[in-house]
């Protein structure tokens, strides 16, 4: 398949406004209105850009005339991936525990905690460079959005610096101050409760426009997670859980009631959970990577697909349970491991993660929409989960520039 091409002759970059991606074999928009099926595919397609929006969106011959024109050679477009659950402000490595799960060996190391260790021993410009690497690598995987929280701090100063640090990368930025009770308040769990929902949150809210708690059994149980949520609520904050990913727990049902934005994980549902899930607002994001890294059991993405769930897919990237930045893994896994169509994937990593973060803009490449795209040296989105592990982003473009 020949490279994508730009052909002269074009006006000088400075007075350029609108772009025209033409020779498009098959373009995912995300909207029923514009294509076939729920990706509102449109094939020999093309998109026209103006700044950073989408202008027009449809079948090649009705493409209106714009004063660049940029051959996608006969590959898929798609909108860049929405990633709306990682954990990227930490510091340390985590390797010797994966080896030893991995190879079916006890490992006694401190998990989360050692993390946390080695996070408040970070500089800054160490925290904001680990940011930027794993952000460099999501994005030529085709990430054009992205969520991070904080929670590897767990202290009122080291929460705050997290969350400063993220904000200098991504508006979509969460306060998991929630995260585990922290060490030093290890003989008193209400104390650190108390923390979370008092010094801790003021000083982290203005960094954030998420609140999230880690509701499960060892961590935050139903009641505790719902005064930090409320907490955060009442401080601006809107709500998103890790909620059912170990064990049979009130996560789920807790989020919806609270009408939060996503509830996380979603391993372990009862029949009431998925009811819940179905009449609430709530996006049931589902995070393959950890479940692939633990060897845990799948999440049942059919189950909740079958009951009328939004779900979404995110990548969970963090250095202990789900070590990955790349969202084409976590589509082919969802494929292959949790029944989902490649369709559903792909919807549920876009458009799913857009709803995820309670987002219009993004997700979608819609007149309106952000200019922000992938390009795949492939002539379909199947592909993703058809070459699993192949590197099949050619291009993505974000805000209207192609910036891989």
């Amino acid at each position: 398949m020949t490279p994508a091409r730009t052909h002269p002759p074009a006006p000088p970059e400075s007075t350029l406004t609108t772009t025209v991606i033409t020779n498009i074999r098959s373009l995912v928009t995300n909207d029923p209105d514009l294509g076939e099926g729920p990706l509102g595919l449109v094939g020999d397609a093309a998109l026209v850009l103006d700044g950073d929006r989408v202008a027009w969106a449809g079948p090649a011959v009705r493409a209106p005339a714009a004063d660049r024109r940029v051959d996608a050679a006969g590959r898929a477009v798609l909108p860049g991936f929405v990633d709306s659950h990682s954990h990227l402000v930490f510091a340390g490595d985590r390797t010797a525990e994966f080896n030893a799960r991995m190879s079916g060996q006890p490992y006694k190391a401190g998990g989360i905690r050692t993390t946390v260790a080695a996070t408040r021993a970070a500089t800054d410009a160490e925290l904001s460079a680990n940011v930027s690497r794993y952000l460099r690598e999501a994005l030529r995987q085709g990430t054009t959005t992205f969520e991070t929280k904080s929670g590897y701090g767990l202290t009122v100063e080291d929460e705050a610096r997290a969350l400063r640090i993220a904000a200098e990368h991504t508006d979509e930025v969460t306060y998991l101050g929630a995260h585990i009770v922290s060490p030093d308040y290890a003989d008193d769990p209400a104390a650190y409760v108390d923390l979370v929902t008092g010094p801790m949150l003021d000083a982290c809210a203005p960094y954030a426009r998420w609140v999230d708690v880690f509701c499960e059994k060892g961590a935050f149980d139903g009641d505790q997670a719902r005064a930090i949520l409320t907490a955060g609520q009442a401080k601006g904050l809107q709500a998103r859980v890790h909620a059912n990913q170990l064990s049979y727990g009130p996560g789920v049902r807790l989020a919806v009631e609270l009408d939060a934005a996503s509830a996380d994980h979603c391993t372990h549902l009862t029949d009431a959970d998925v009811d819940a899930l179905a009449s609430g607002n709530t996006v049931a994001t589902l995070l393959p990577g950890a479940e692939f890294s633990t060897r845990a059991a799948w999440p049942d993405a059919r189950r909740l697909l079958d009951a009328g769930v939004t779900v979404a897919l995110s990548t969970d990237c963090n250095p202990g349970s789900s070590f990955t930045s790349s969202m084409p893994f976590c589509v082919a896994l969802a494929v292959r491991d949790m029944r989902m169509t490649p369709d559903e994937a792909i919807w549920s990593a876009t458009a799913g993660g857009a709803a995820a973060l309670r987002r219009t803009d993004v997700g979608r490449l819609t007149p309106g929409a952000r200019a922000d795209l992938t390009v795949l040296d492939a002539p379909s989105h199947v592909h993703l989960a058809y070459r699993p592990g192949v590197p099949l982003v050619a291009e993505v473009w974000r805000r209207g520039v192609r910036v891989v």
